[in-house]
């Protein structure tokens, strides 16, 4: 019996699988698409220099060089740059995600004149490219004297960050307003009602957020290169100027080996607040 020649009922069911079927086909293309850097950078952590430089290309190491894991690991304080990029995402991760949730509390739920002005110019401070604030910031932390020191990162995470900022403002203003209104009855002020009701109710944009700002400053590699001296380096920057031969020549193998190391943290943290991190993506912008 044909497609076409199928009962009523039959038809339906035909064009659901069809449509799962395409559905799960463009995922797993998706997926493969985002996954193939990462397994290209494992497969090039245990390769030989030769057959990194090797033309036309080696798909597959001829034999697993898994010591190229040992030695990216030897050759350098590896844990020590680890624990400094822990000690900065830690410390930016935190203050940013609570900073941004109380100005995000302040533009959802309180009023004030230019409160939309003042929003719509956050907001558009995430067009400007790093690079334009770059030397500015870097001069203002040079007059403050904290060039080599951890402070710039306590500033950064106190200043709370635009994107952030629009995730907790998109939730807060989700929430019932009869939370505030029966706090403030009972005599709790702005503060008591954003520490004990409001933040409480947060945690997936919470999670989201410590997810995303941890991220980001595991991720970066400019601002550490640009104030901090090699000993207080991150390991991003480790990564990418370490692993040199006597000629300055970088050692692919290794990098993409440490590069394989460097991701693991992320990827840990991810899995373990994945539910946190969905939930709180999903929710910000429903009321």
């Amino acid at each position: 019996m044909t497609a076409t020649n199928l009962p009523p009922t039959s038809a339906p069911r035909v064009r659901v699988r069809v449509n799962r079927l395409v559905l799960y086909t463009v995922l797993v293309a998706l997926t493969g698409l985002f996954i193939g850097p990462f397994g290209w950078l494992i497969l090039s952590g245990l390769k030989t220099p030769a057959e990194l430089a090797a033309s036309p290309v080696h798909w597959l190491p001829t034999d697993f060089q898994w010591h190229n894991f040992a030695d990216a690991f030897h050759l350098i304080d590896f844990l020590g740059y680890a624990r400094n990029s822990l000690i900065i995402a830690l410390i930016y991760a935190v203050l940013v995600t609570l900073s941004s949730a109380w100005v995000g509390f302040g533009f959802a739920r309180l009023e004030a004149p230019g409160k939309k002005t003042l929003f719509g110019i956050l907001i558009g401070s995430m067009m400007l490219p790093q690079m334009i604030t770059l030397l500015p910031t870097y001069l203002i932390f040079a007059k403050l004297g904290m060039v080599d020191t951890y402070w710039p990162w306590v500033f950064w995470g106190l200043a709370a960050a635009p994107y952030l900022v629009f995730l907790f403002r998109q939730f807060f203003a989700g929430l019932p307003r009869e939370l505030e209104e029966a706090a403030i009855v009972d005599g709790c002020g702005y503060g008591t009602i954003f520490w004990r009701i409001f933040l409480p109710q947060s945690w997936p944009v919470l999670s989201a957020s410590f997810v995303i700002a941890f991220t980001w400053s595991w991720g970066d590699y400019i601002a550490p290169q640009l104030l901090l001296s090699t000993d207080k380096s991150t390991l991003a920057v480790a990564v990418m100027t370490t692993y040199v031969t006597s000629a300055g020549t970088p050692v692919a193998n290794l990098q993409a080996a440490a590069s394989v190391m460097y991701v693991v943290p992320i990827l840990l943290i991810f899995l373990i607040a994945q539910r946190g991190f969905v939930a709180g993506m999903s929710t910000t912008g429903l009321k």
